[in-house]
């Protein structure tokens, strides 16, 4: 699921970025923002999905993807659009 907030004070959007992943150990969020490492550990909720936000410039697409316990791929399920990669799948697409 994503969720995004303008921030007034500094023009970014705020995306938070929630994955249904109960059985995991460890999801981080990897993407176009990071260059595609592991760049930012969600955290665990007490309801099994796993949380995070990250600010983004407003008028870009982002293509990210969750690597979970360091070895399988998932995409949001809610993304806004999906692109293809040159792995033969797809990325998640977050428009802000």
């Amino acid at each position: 699921m994503l969720a995004k907030t303008p921030v007034p004070r500094n023009g970014h959007i705020r995306v938070t970025f929630v994955l249904p992943e109960p059985g995991a150990s460890a999801v981080h969020l990897v993407g176009d923002f990071s260059d595609w490492q592991a760049f930012k550990a969600m955290r665990r909720q007490k309801n099994g999905t796993w949380k995070t936000e990250i600010l983004l410039e407003p008028g870009h697409e982002y293509g990210f993807r969750y690597l979970i316990d360091g070895k399988r791929w998932e995409n949001d399920p809610k993304a806004d659009k999906y692109v293809p990669n040159p792995y033969g799948s797809e990325n998640s697409v977050v428009v802000t």
